[in-house]
C-alpha cells in the first residue's frame, strides 16, 4: 500500500519549510487598479501553499471614507459581535459599519462573520496626550485580548485586509476581491509550519496601515516578542510574523525611522563584518545593533512590507527564501516566483533578484524622485548588485 504520508513529500518531512507564495504589485503613480493580475499571480504558485491560509491587502480600497480607520472584525458568534459593538460605540464615532460582502463557496468551510466599522476615535474620553494612532492600537489589542471571538485583523485608513482558511484564489472568490481597486496589492498563500492554520493567523497580518506577508521562519520571535511587549504591543494570532508588523509600526511611525534603516535593524550585518567597515558604516551599525538587537529577525525569510504610498520587498541576508523584483513602466512587482510576475506582466523591462539583506523600495512618485530605490544605504544596480 501507498505510504500517503510521502505522497508530494518524498523525505516524509511533515514540516516542509521553504514553502509559502508571496506577491506584491504597486503603481507608483497612485492609480488604482483591479485585483485581477494579482489574483491570477497568486493562482499560479497554488503547489507553494496547502489550502490553510491566504490573503491579500488593499491599499486606496475605500475612496468614500478616505480620513476613516476601517476596523475589519472576525466574530465567532453574534454574540461575540454585540459585546464588541457596545465596546467600539464606547470609544468610537462609527461613521459607517456593515457585514463585508462575501460570495459564498463550498470550499470555504465555517468563516466566521466579519464585518468592517469605519470609525474616529473619541478623544474626549481619554484623560491623557496620546495620538489617534495610538488610541486605535490601544482598543485594537484590547479586543484581541479581552473579548472572546472577536478578532480585529486590519485596521488603516483607506485599505484593507482580506484573510481566511483557504487557497489564495478561494479567498480571493470568498471576498470578491475582483470587485476591489486599489494601487497596492499584496497577496499570500500560506504552508503553516510551527502554527496552526486558522482565520486570524492567516497572511497579512497588519497594524493601522502596515501589512505583511512572510515566507520562511522567525526564529527569534521569542526575543522580538518580548522587547515589543515592553512598548505595550500584545502577540495574539499565534504566528511569527505577528512581529514584524508590530515591529515596522514602532520603529517607523513611532521612532521615526526610515524605512531603509527599519530594514537594517530586521538584518543587519554580522558584527565580523561591522568590525571591517569604515568608521561612519561602522558607527552606524554599531547603534543600529546595540539600539535595537532584539529586534533583528533571525532565521530564513522573505517579507513584503506595505503601508500607503511605499512597497518594500525584503529578505535575510544569505537568502534562505526566494525574492524577484521587477519593474514594467509605473509598476513595480515583487514575489516567490519570476513565473508569476511575467504571467502578469510579460514584457518586463527589468527582473532581478535582490541581494540579501538590502530591500527593494517602490514609492509613489509623489514622494520620490525614483520610482524605486534599491538597496538601503548601498544603492543597487538593477542586476542586484552592490556598487
Amino acid at each position: 500500500m501507498k505510504d500517503l504520508s510521502k505522497v508530494n513529500n518524498p523525505y516524509g518531512d511533515d514540516k516542509v519549510i521553504s514553502q509559502c507564495s508571496i506577491f506584491g504589485m504597486m503603481n507608483t503613480t497612485g492609480e488604482v487598479f483591479s485585483g485581477k493580475e494579482i489574483i491570477t499571480a497568486i493562482r499560479n504558485m497554488h503547489e507553494r501553499g496547502n489550502g490553510l491560509g491566504g490573503g491579500f491587502a488593499i491599499y486606496g480600497c475605500y475612496p468614500d471614507y478616505p480620513d476613516d480607520y476601517c476596523l475589519q472584525v472576525m466574530f465567532d458568534t453574534r454574540a461575540n459581535r454585540e459585546e464588541t459593538e457596545i465596546y467600539l460605540k464606547r470609544f468610537f464615532h462609527i461613521q459607517h459599519s456593515e457585514e463585508i460582502p462575501t460570495c459564498p463557496t463550498e470550499v470555504i468551510k465555517n468563516p466566521p462573520d466579519v464585518y468592517r466599522y469605519f470609525v474616529q476615535p473619541k478623544v474626549e474620553e481619554l484623560h491623557e496626550i496620546i495620538s489617534d494612532d495610538d488610541i486605535v492600537i490601544r482598543r485594537v489589542m484590547k479586543i484581541n485580548t479581552t473579548l472572546d471571538g472577536a478578532y480585529v485583523f486590519s485596521s488603516g485608513k483607506n485599505m484593507g485586509v482580506f484573510k481566511g482558511v483557504g487557497f489564495p484564489e478561494e479567498i480571493a472568490d470568498y471576498f470578491c476581491l475582483e470587485q476591489y481597486d486599489g494601487y497596492i496589492w499584496t497577496a499570500h498563500g500560506r504552508f503553516p509550519t510551527n502554527t496552526q492554520g486558522w482565520w486570524g493567523g492567516a497572511h497579512p497580518f497588519s497594524l493601522l496601515d502596515w501589512t505583511v506577508v512572510h515566507n520562511g521562519e522567525i526564529s527569534s520571535y521569542g526575543a522580538n516578542r518580548r522587547f515589543l511587549e515592553m512598548y505595550g504591543y500584545i502577540c495574539t494570532m499565534h504566528t511569527d510574523t505577528e512581529v514584524v508588523a508590530y515591529a515596522i509600526d514602532l520603529l517607523a511611525r513611532k521612532h521615526g525611522l526610515p524605512v531603509d534603516t527599519v530594514m537594517d535593524i530586521f538584518s543587519p550585518p554580522v558584527w565580523e563584518q561591522i568590525d571591517r567597515m569604515d568608521p561612519d558604516d561602522r558607527k552606524y551599525f554599531e547603534v543600529l545593533r546595540s539600539t535595537y538587537g532584539p529586534l533583528l529577525l533571525n532565521g530564513p525569510f522573505a517579507v513584503i512590507i506595505a503601508h500607503h504610498g511605499e512597497m518594500v520587498a525584503h529578505t535575510d541576508r544569505i537568502r534562505l527564501r526566494p525574492m524577484v523584483a521587477g519593474i514594467k513602466g509605473d509598476m513595480v512587482y515583487a514575489s516567490s516566483e519570476e513565473s508569476a510576475i511575467r504571467l502578469v506582466s510579460k514584457d518586463l523591462e527589468k527582473v532581478w533578484i535582490p541581494v540579501g539583506g538590502h530591500p527593494v523600495i517602490a514609492r509613489l512618485k509623489e514622494l520620490a524622485k525614483d520610482d524605486v530605490v534599491e538597496g538601503g544605504r548601498e544603492l543597487l544596480k538593477a542586476e542586484g548588485m552592490e556598487v
